[in-house]
């Protein structure tokens, strides 16, 4: 079992900054993979980042080098810092984690409650 609690939502004008966390407590050693999704009202759920155990990460395109994220492992917690930030970048922000229990090789899917972020032109 995975708990995700997302902070660091807000609103902020076009071009501005946030820095969003997200603090997992529970089994964290079994975690493969954390990311960051996004979902705007009437629009599917869409990755933004991901980043594995080995520091590897990846971005999505709209992304274009505007968003980093990063782990800190030793406080289980990622972040996600969002720079010159655009109206259509608002959404419901969530914390993910891919887990693989012991003895299997299913892969799980864990999600934080969602944090707000606005974006105002």
């Amino acid at each position: 079992q995975v708990d995700l609690v997302e902070s660091g939502g807000g609103m902020v004008q076009a071009g501005g900054s946030l820095r969003l966390s997200c603090i997992a407590s529970g089994n964290t050693i079994n975690i493969k993979t954390m990311g960051w999704y996004r979902q705007a009202p009437g629009k599917e759920r869409e990755v933004v980042a991901t980043i594995s155990n080995d520091g590897s990460s990846n971005y999505a395109t709209f992304v274009k080098g505007r968003f980093t994220i990063s782990r800190d492992n030793a406080k289980n917690t990622v972040y996600l810092q969002m720079n010159s930030l655009k109206p259509e970048d608002t959404a419901v922000y969530y914390c993910n984690a891919v887990v693989q229990r012991l003895g299997s090789l299913r892969l799980y899917d864990y999600w934080g409650q969602g944090t707000q972020v606005t974006v105002s032109s």
